[in-house]
Parts: C-alpha cells; structure tokens; sequence
C-alpha cells in the first residue's frame, strides 16, 4: 500500500486519529508512565503514539503483528526502568526515520530538538552502501556510540529495542537469527553489563544463547528446572539459618535465592571444563539490608553461622567496578558439602546493579547530579571517542570496543593512592596507557609492589604500580602482541602510523628525487604549478602524501617523475642510465621497510630493494632465491644498501645438525644466549636415533653478530654443522 506523505502525518500527529492498532499495549505504557510522569506529559507520550501509529500504518513484523508494536513495547521497557518523557517518546518513534516518510524536522517540530537527536542516534545506517554487512554494523555501531557520548539515552534506547527483538527472535529465519544473536552475545551484553545493567544483561544473554543453541538451551533449562528435592530442601534449610542468624544479630534484612541462568551454566560448563553437576553444586544468596554499615554487620553474621573460605571474599564496596557495581562477596562452607556463594548490599546497591546507569537517571530533575555509575559510563565512552577517532575504520573500532568489553577487570593502585581498573591480564604497560597516552609511548619499565619489572607484566587486582619512563623511549610494534586495553592499542597504532607517514616521506623524497635525476631534473625546479596540478589530478591534498604513496608502492616514482617534468615542457622525455647511488638505510625506517622471511637480510649482506605495492620496500639479500623473478619487473626495483650507522636488531636464522641426545637444545641456546642473541623461536626440523637438525630464529645486530654466533655453536663438541639459512 502507499505510504502517507510527511505532511499529512505531521499535520495529523496532534489530532484524534482513527489509527489504534495495539491500544492494550498501550494502556500498558501509559499505566507504567503514570506512577511518575505528570498528566501533560502523558499527552505527549500519547502524541508520540498517534504519531508512530501513523507513519508504520500498514506495516508488519515477521510475527504478523502491525509494526508499531514493536516500538511500543520498547517504550514499556523503558518505562519500567522509569526513564524521562523525551526518552518514551524517542523509544516510541526510534524506527520512522529509517521505515517511514517523517523526517529529522517533523519529530523536532513535534516533539523538541532532543527527541529528534535521540531517535537520530539510534537510527540505523541501512540507508548508506558499505562493502559488506560486517562494516556496515560496524558503522551503525560507531555512530551510535558517537550519539551515546553526546547523550546516554541513546543506548538505553537501543538496549530495550533490542532486548525486544530478542523476545521476538523467533519469527526469523534462521540465518537471520544466528547473526542477530551472535551481535546480542558479543557487542550488546556486554554494553549492558559495561554500563551496570545486570538485569538487562542477564536476559540478552540468555535469548542469545537461546537463538543461537536452542537446543543446547532447552536441554540445560530442563536439567535446571528438575533439581533434585535434595537440592532444594538444602536450599530452604541454608535460607532460614541465614535468615535466623541474621535476626538473631538485630539486622533487619531481605534474603533471595539466586538461581543461574542457562547461559551462565553453558559458559562455565564450556570455559572450566565441568560438568552440569558440578557448576550446579554451588548455592547461591542474596543479602539485601538498610545501610553500608549493615553489609559489613551482615558479612560479619553469615561468617559466624559458616565458615568462609579462605581467599573468596571480595570488597567491590571499598573498591566499586568500572560499571559502578557494589556488593560484598563471599563463599562459605556449607553442611551439605555445597559452596555457598552469598552477596550483601544495600537497596540501593541492588537497584544500581539491576539498572546501573538508569537507576539514577540524570533527567529526573533539572539540577540532578550524575550517579557514580553514570560518571563511570561517562568516562568510558569519552575514553572509546577518543579511540574511534585514531581507528583506521569502523571494522578497527568495533575491534577495540570488543577487547574493551571484557567481563573480568583488576583493580589497581597508583603511587599516589588512586585506583584503577583494567581489564583481567592487563599489563604494566596498559596500566601506564591508562594513566596517560605521553606515560605510556614513553614507559620503559615498571615498579610493581617497589620491585622492578618489566612492562609486558600481568598485574592482579591490589597491586600498586609505578611506570618508568624516558624521554627518549618510544613505542614498539612488538607492544602489540601482548597489550590488551583499547587504550593502549589505538595509543601504539597512532604512533606507528605516524612514525610510517614520516618514515614514508622521507623514503619517497628520495626515491622521487633519484627519479627526476634521471631525467635531468630535481624536484626544486619543478613549478609550484606544475606540482599543484598534479596533486589535484592525483585527488592528492599535499605533496607530503604524495611521496608517502611513492615510499608504500602505491606510485612509481619514474612515472610520477616523468609526469612532472611534462607538466613542464610537454614534452615526454625517456629517463637515461640512473645515478650508480644507492639509497642507505639504517633499519630504523620500520614503517616502510620489510625484511621477508625468504631470506632475512642483515646489516653487512648485499640488499637489493623491490617496490611491493601498498607495502613498502621488501628488502632481499643479493643471493635471494627470490631475486631472479623480482627482476622481471625493473621499474620496481629499488637500489639500497647499508648506511654507515644502522639501528637495532634483525632477525636471522641458523641451522643446527647435532648430536641427537638428551641436553642438545639446552647446550645450543646457551652457546647463542652467551653472543648476546635473543632466540625469537626454535623448530626440530629432522631427527633420527643419531642427530637432529634444528633451526633457531634469532635477533642479531648484524653480519658480524651472526658470525659470532654461528662460531660459538660450531665449537660445541655436539654439534656436526651449522650454517645460515
């Protein structure tokens, strides 16, 4: 059927219309709405209403239910958690910018200027064309992010609706499913729990551990819902000791069971080896009392009615997560053999870790204060638009935010007293990122508990950390292989990308400049017009990524060269025999240099450069088995040698044949250790009764280096032969 236009659903939005397809539904929202909005805001959440109702008028969803359910449902969540008018009326019209003729206008004219923002950010990009639908849900999922730094709303929006969607996953068809579900389990959970939402992330996850092992899921929620009567009259017993004991200390309190989800069972079944019975076997109470001297009153109690269990109790009262939780923890040895696990907070505690950053919302009042959890939330999603803008891409950020999202964080103590929290497995160096991205590029080492120690360190929770650093220190391409934090990993990215450009620059001025030699020329006598002309042609902004494109393969700088010189004088000139120079390099030049495995050149080999495109310069030993089929294509081919200082180290290979006894190994890496050589990796790559040949990948300074090393091992009395792969 034709959709109505804009104007005639913008003109109707404020009048009775006879459009009313789910008023049970939305009696709901308005009975939920109506125990804290006042009356007139009840009529805008009705416009709202008339409005959606309108514009998804002949719409449906899979289930065949008409579309505007869907928005309304959403809404009700919402208002469940007892968000602000602007939010419901968002929640209600979240989805006609992207289905329906209503525009970006229409709903500000309607509705106010922070209604339309809200919906805007949670609209989805389906409209725009990416190359695939990963980046597309990678751009949906910056820009969304985006909105949430500008305003939380955004993503309690977007929680509800797809916390609704996942009530409803089952109209899918199956491939639909599996995808929306893995999205639910790998990005939106973890939001949720990220911004304190436990309640809200309890569910996503198990609906998408539902939609996407539904049979896994039944069996598990079939094995939960017939727990042996064993099992539960230990329950009730262990409940009415607690509860006695806490009666007996005078602390008026509100006790719960807590009873595992289906998909926390599946993860700790799957990550910790055990069986259903043995992740069942533990019990699990909630203590809810007054105040924060209670909690600790009531920890005090449960320990003198059971015995805790040495090394299990946790303070995250003192100590609050990043997501703002508080609660303390503790497992007790009970009579019947079963750990119990209980947790203590205040009613406000449990409100905070239901709804986290929607327990305090910060639109209820004018001149309300941010909770503690939405200043954390806050700090979080300044510390991710920091990040996406030094992302290469959307896919590159989604990335980060993944790593960030990790459910297990340490927390940790600077010098000064300030605590910190990363996440599990972080290291000294992330904890220095963390401090600041200056303290991080140029941290050396660390003091750990006053110990000297290296930056890759894992640190555990209550450790204090100090970071060394010097001026001169500067971040390494290997920190990428062991940092964990997003932080840390965009910090090093943007550096080395920097280090590359400029690296890039100066390598392709070079190239360029050898180029124009070659036709009687120099990049100084090229016109200021000439060059202008060309950048412009090459959609390039400045001559500086000009030579950068040269450097990385991108151009060839003869046919850049000779494209200049005949901007000049028209005329199309053929390039003579080049300068016999070479171009030096010291090895320091990381970012567009690569030394390929094939051969693994060293300071002191005779190198020859080939131009791989996008790459840089692969740098080959003259005797490569490689070199003959790269010089099929002379124009790529780039004449290097050594400076006369080169910097750092470089990978190399030996191999070993010796004696095939107990010790060998050992003899050999302490015979390379002693040359002052880091072995990177070591391969048996033949062995029989009497020898073994092995092949050590090491680190040396230069040709000299190796030599020393090949000479050291060659006098052991195990060794038959050794040579340089």
């Amino acid at each position: 059927m034709s959709s109505p236009s804009t104007e005639s659903l913008a003109d109707n939005a404020t009048v009775e219309g006879d459009i009313d397809p789910c008023p049970e539904l939305m009696e709901q929202l308005l009975a939920r709405a109506r125990v804290y909005l006042p009356a007139e805001q009840l009529d805008l959440v009705r416009r709202a209403y008339r409005l959606g109702a309108r514009a998804h008028d002949g719409q449906f969803r899979k289930s065949g239910e008409p579309y505007i359910t869907h928005p309304v449902s959403v809404a009700i969540l919402l208002a469940d958690l007892g968000m602000d008018v602007e939010t419901l009326c968002a929640a209600i019209l979240h989805d006609v910018l992207e289905d329906t003729p209503v525009t970006h206008e229409d709903i500000s004219a309607q509705f106010g200027g922070s209604v339309a923002e809200l919906v805007e950010g949670v609209t989805k990009l389906d409209k725009l064309h990416f190359r695939s639908r990963q980046e597309a849900t990678a751009e949906s999922f910056r820009k969304m992010l985006m909105a949430m730094g500008r305003d939380l709303r955004v993503i309690l929006i977007k929680l509800s609706d797809r916390l609704h969607n996942m009530r409803t996953i089952d109209s899918m068809s199956g491939e639909s499913r599996i995808r929306i579900a893995r999205e639910t389990l790998d990005i939106y959970a973890p939001i949720a729990q990220r911004l304190g939402m436990n309640k809200v992330k309890g569910e996503l996850q198990d609906l998408g551990f539902k939609g996407l092992y539904p049979k896994r899921h039944d069996v598990i929620s079939r094995h939960v819902q017939t727990l042996p009567a064993a099992r539960r009259q230990a329950m009730r017993q262990i409940e009415t000791a607690l509860a006695q004991q806490l009666d007996k200390e005078g602390i008026a309190h509100r006790l719960v069971w807590r009873v595992k989800s289906p998909y926390s069972i599946y993860r700790k079944m799957k990550t910790e080896q055990k069986t259903f019975d043995q992740v069942m076997d533990v019990l699990g109470f909630r203590v809810i009392v007054g105040s924060v001297m209670q909690c600790y009153m009531a920890l005090g109690a449960v320990h003198g009615l059971y015995k805790p269990v040495d090394k299990r109790f946790r303070d995250f009262i003192a100590i609050p997560k990043a997501n703002g939780y508080q609660s303390l923890h503790t497992l007790l040895f009970s009579p019947f053999g079963s750990p119990i696990e209980v947790q203590i907070r205040t009613e406000e505690m449990n409100q905070v870790a239901e709804r986290g950053i929607a327990a305090h919302w910060l639109y209820k009042t004018p001149d309300a204060v941010p909770s503690s959890s939405q200043q954390r939330a806050q700090a979080w999603l300044s510390g991710l638009l920091e990040s996406q803008k030094a992302a290469g891409s959307s896919l590159e950020f989604l990335d980060n935010v993944k790593v960030d999202l990790f459910p297990d964080e340490v927390y940790l103590f600077s010098p000064k007293g300030d605590i910190l929290s990363l996440p599990r497995n972080a290291t000294a160096l992330d904890f220095a990122y963390a401090v600041h991205t200056k303290v991080g590029d140029h941290a050396v080492a660390a003091r750990v508990e006053r110990k000297l120690a290296p930056l890759r360190t894992r640190l555990v929770s209550g450790q204090t950390v100090e970071i060394i650093t010097a001026p001169s220190a500067t971040p390494n391409p290997s920190w990428l292989d062991w940092v964990v934090t997003s932080r840390a990993r965009t910090a090093i990215r943007q550096y080395l990308k920097h280090l590359q450009h400029e690296d890039a620059i100066e390598l392709g001025h070079r190239m360029l400049d050898r180029a124009l030699d070659s036709l009687d020329n120099s990049l100084d006598r090229v016109p200021a017009k000439v060059l202008d002309q060309y950048l412009s042609e090459a959609r390039l902004r400045r001559l500086e990524d000009l030579l950068a494109d040269i450097a990385l393969g991108n151009r060839m700088a003869l046919q850049v060269a000779q494209a200049l010189v005949r901007g000049i004088d028209g005329q199309t000139h053929q390039p003579h025999a080049p300068s016999a120079e070479k171009i030096l390099i010291t090895g320091g030049e990381r970012g567009v240099l690569n030394f390929p495995d094939c051969c693994l050149p060293v300071p002191g080999d005779e190198i020859i450069g080939y131009l791989s495109s996008g790459k840089g310069i692969m740098v080959h030993r003259a005797d490569c088995p490689n070199v003959p089929e790269l010089r099929k294509s002379p124009e790529r081919m780039v004449p290097i040698g050594w400076d006369r200082e080169v910097r750092g180290e470089f990978r190399s290979s030996i191999r070993v044949e010796a004696e095939n006894k107990p010790g060998v190994l050992a003899q050999v890496a302490a015979a390379i250790a002693e040359t002052q050589a880091n072995i990177d990796n070591v391969e048996y790559q033949e062995r029989d009764l009497a020898s073994a040949v092995i092949v050590f990948l090491i680190n040396v300074r230069d040709r000299k280096h190796i030599a020393d090393v090949m000479r050291r091992v060659r006098r052991l009395p195990v060794t038959i032969g050794v040579q340089r792969r």
